[in-house]
Order: structure tokens, then sequence, then C-alpha cells
């Protein structure tokens, strides 16, 4: 068995089978075939245990579309619809209790209802909730995100769609450029710029060095499609192929954006000289480097993936943790590239920017809950998760590995180690994550759903949250070994 990924050590060795071109198909009665037969079971149990839900769904699906307020909550044959929450843990409306390890997707790195929070929000909403006029609470956010992220110009937005969506905007409008290059397989909000190139079948990814433009559903004008271009994780060589064949087709891109850990397949961690070798080709080429920390910002350390990594990009974008549950979100850039803004040469508004309410929350998150002692505390959580993950997967004979920084991780459970996209789509056991969900729902954990989400821990965490979250594996990962 390999070293344990850990929180303090950005990279993880799998223990590997020899790579294939494309994942081989199970033989009859196999593991797949056991992890069907669980899912049934486990499904069964869920739904028994959620007849409020099942009743809300019938309810909210009269005149809410899908029963949900947005697609990534859709469930089917129902989702579990919760109440409250408090602490590290929420509770649903059939009055089941959940260790949180969702947490809105990443954005509740604080912990549900922490008193700082609830008290700045209660204060400020005392004094009026919206003005459309800026306060002493914006200005405090900006000096502290300008100290943690060694970018001197922020501007504040609603969502991390909003961030993604102006940073291109800048971007473009500073360069004179079009064409946007993205990670393949990142997800950077829902705006036409980037719903490119996410969530596609393993044979239309396309080759390294001319992966394949694909909107992401319906709605999306080709267009836009082909301004933008994507490129594996991982491989600089490749990206700067790209762009170097773009130039010499007279469209030189205006930046590349991307996530410097990967978020949006679980966790995929970059590996050594990566990072600095894109900082570098982005610099030559005079294109703008924007690192979206809507997921690791303000999680993955004080001041996100810049800190932990130590490459500072032209850009960076944050929300969800940013509002403490409010929500908001942030751009921050050099001078220079936030001329254009200062200057009006590049329109960035929003009636809701800088809300005061969500001012308050991060002003308070900032100050009083994400210290130097919140994420010591992640980062012994996260080890010894991980570690945990990593005995259960030895002991049982299950193939995968467990990998995170600070408060994300993940369990890719996969034959060969999981690096980008086209290694993700080839070599993960796309039914088990699925089968983890029932698993730790039927088990008081609640999970983001879908093969390609991540845990994130809180400051409220503690090591009863990690055992519940274990047992539950290892209660799987048990009843797979006992069936093969």
């Amino acid at each position: 068995m390999v070293p344990n990924a850990t929180s303090t050590t950005p990279q993880a060795t799998p223990r590997a089978i020899p790579r294939t071109d494309r994942p081989a198909a199970p033989p009859p009665g196999g593991p797949d075939d056991i992890a069907v037969r669980l899912r049934e079971r486990e499904e069964r149990a869920l739904q028994e245990r959620t007849p409020g839900s099942r009743a809300l769904h019938a309810r909210a699906a009269r005149t809410m579309t899908g029963g949900v307020p947005s697609s990534y909550q859709a469930r089917d044959p129902w989702p579990i619809y919760l109440t409250h929450g408090r602490g590290s843990r929420v509770w649903d409306v059939d009055g089941h209790e959940y260790a949180d390890f969702h947490n809105g997707f990443g954005s509740m790195v604080q912990g549900h209802a922490h008193p700082a929070i609830v008290r700045a929000v209660t204060e400020r909403i005392a004094l009026g909730s919206h003005f459309a006029m800026p306060t002493e609470d914006s200005v405090i956010v900006s000096e502290e995100l300008a100290s943690r992220f060694g970018l001197p110009q922020w501007r504040f937005v609603n969502s991390g769609s909003e961030a993604t969506m102006d940073a291109i905007r800048i971007a473009r409008g500073v360069t004179g450029r079009d064409h946007i290059v993205k990670i393949f397989g990142s997800y950077h909000g829902h705006h036409d710029y980037v719903m490119v190139s996410i969530g596609t079948p393993y044979a239309d990814i396309g080759p390294a060095d001319r992966m394949n433009s694909l909107s992401y559903g319906a709605g999306i004008p080709e267009a836009v499609v082909e301004l933008t271009v994507a490129v594996p994780f991982n491989d600089a060589a490749a990206m700067e192929r790209r762009i170097e064949a773009l130039e010499a087709e007279g469209s030189p891109p205006a930046c590349v954006i991307m996530e410097a850990a990967m978020m949006n397949l679980g966790v995929v961690l970059p590996e050594p000289g990566y990072l600095e070798a894109v900082r570098e080709i982005t610099r030559r080429h005079g294109i703008v480097l924007i690192f979206d920390e809507v997921k690791t910002g303000l999680c993955v350390a004080a001041g996100g993936a810049v800190e932990r990594f130590g490459v500072t990009p032209d850009m960076v974008t944050l929300a969800k943790a940013l509002g403490g549950g409010l929500p908001t979100g942030a751009i921050g850039a050099t001078e220079e590239l936030m001329a254009v803004v200062a200057e009006d040469r590049v329109k960035q508004v929003g009636t809701y920017n800088g809300n005061p309410l969500a001012m308050a929350a991060a002003r308070a998150s900032l100050q009083e809950v994400l210290t130097g002692d919140a994420y010591a505390h992640l980062d012994q959580l996260n080890d010894r998760l991980l570690a945990g993950c990593e005995e259960i997967l030895a002991r049982h004979g299950l193939a995968g590995y467990a990998v995170g920084i600070s408060s994300k991780g993940c369990v890719h459970f996969t034959d060969a180690p999981i690096r980008d996209y086209t290694s993700f789509m080839a070599h993960q056991n796309a039914a088990l994550p699925e089968l983890a969900w029932l698993y730790n729902a039927n088990r008081g954990v609640l999970m983001a759903p879908g093969r390609e989400e991540e845990w994130t821990l809180s400051v409220q965490h503690t090591d009863a949250d990690v055992d519940r979250y274990l047992d539950s594996l290892d209660a799987m990962a048990g009843d797979l070994a006992a069936h093969g």
C-alpha cells in the first residue's frame, strides 16, 4: 500500500493497475452486478425512511419545475428535503439527522448557524438589508481578501457564475481577444462562456491536442461554444500546443480559466510543476490566468489555492464559502487588469453586488471564523478521514484511493490514477459513487450527489462526524467484499 494522501501533502499516488485505453466490460456476476443489487436494497431503504420528502416533492412538482430550485438539487425519485442545520449536522423533513459532508456544495466550511455569522447578520438586518450603495463591511472584506490572496483590487458579485463571467469579460476587455481556454471537465458556472466541455461521454472527449468543444446542454449558441477551447488538466505541454495553434489561426486566447486543483471530478490535484508551467506559459503568451477558486477559495487555506500551491494568477474568482451561507462572490485581480473596470471601459455591475447582509456575513467569517486555528482543525480532521478511507479500501481489497486538501476530499473508486477528465471517464467505477451516496444517506451522512462530487468539512465538524463517514464506507466496502 502506498502512503496515505493527506491534506498537508497535496499529492496522491493510488494503488494502481496498469492503465487501459477504455474501461473494460465487467464480467457477468462481477462487482458491478453486486453494486446494482446493493443499490436496489439501499434505494428501497431510503425511500421507506423519507416519506415526508416524497410528499413534499409531489407538492413541489406542481409549481416548481422538477420539484427543486436548481437541476443540481434533483434526484430520482425524489430528493431529500431539509428543515434546518446546526454546527456539522442537518435535519430532513422526516426528522432524520445527518452529519453534513455536502455542506451546500462546499459553501458551508463555517458550518451551519455559526454564532459569529448569526450575530453579524442579525445585527445588520436590523439596520437595513439592502441599499445598492457601499457599506464599510464591503471595504473590510476587500481588505481581508487582498491580504489573503495577494491581489490588490476586488469587486463583488452574487455567485460563482457571475464571478467567472465577469472575470472573463474583464480579460477580454484588457486583451481585445475573444477566445478563452478552459480545462476539459471543469465546471465554472452556468453562463454560456463556460458551459462547454464539462460532462461528455468518453468517446466524445477527443485527443489531448485537439479536445472537442461541446455545449453542456441545449440553449448555448454554437458561436459561443466555438470561442471556448478545452485542454486537459495536468498537461502544460498540451495547453501550450493548443495556444500556439490558436495563435497560428489568428485567434490567440484572452485567458486561461482553471481550478488550481480540479474540484469537479472529486478532487484531482495538480502534479508537481504543473501550475508553475501554466503560469509561465500564460505570461509568455500575454494571456490572463484566472484561478477559479469558487470551490477552493477559503476552503483549503486562508489564501485558498494561491496560498496552498504558491502560484499567483492574474485574477481569482470566489463565491460559495465567502458568504458563510449568504449568496455572494468576488473577483480579485491586479491593478492593471482592474483599470478597465475603474475607467468604466468594462462594465462590472449588479444591483446586489456587495449586499450588506452578505458583506456582514463575509466580514464575520473572515475575521472570526476562518482563522489559523480553524484551518489547523480542518487539516487534522481531513488527514484522519483520508487515512481512514485508505485503510478501509486496503482491508477490503476495494480498488481506489483517497485524496484531498484541508476541508476537501474524496474517494476515487478506480483502477488507475485520476489526473484529468479522460482518465476519470476511463477508469472510475461509476456505479460506486452512487452506491456510496445511498449508504451514507441511510446511515446519517449527507454527501453531495453525483460521481463528480467531493466532501467538504466545516470548522464545526468533529471526530465523531469523521467516524460516522468511515463507518458508512466500511459497511459498503464490507458488503461488496462479502458478496464478491
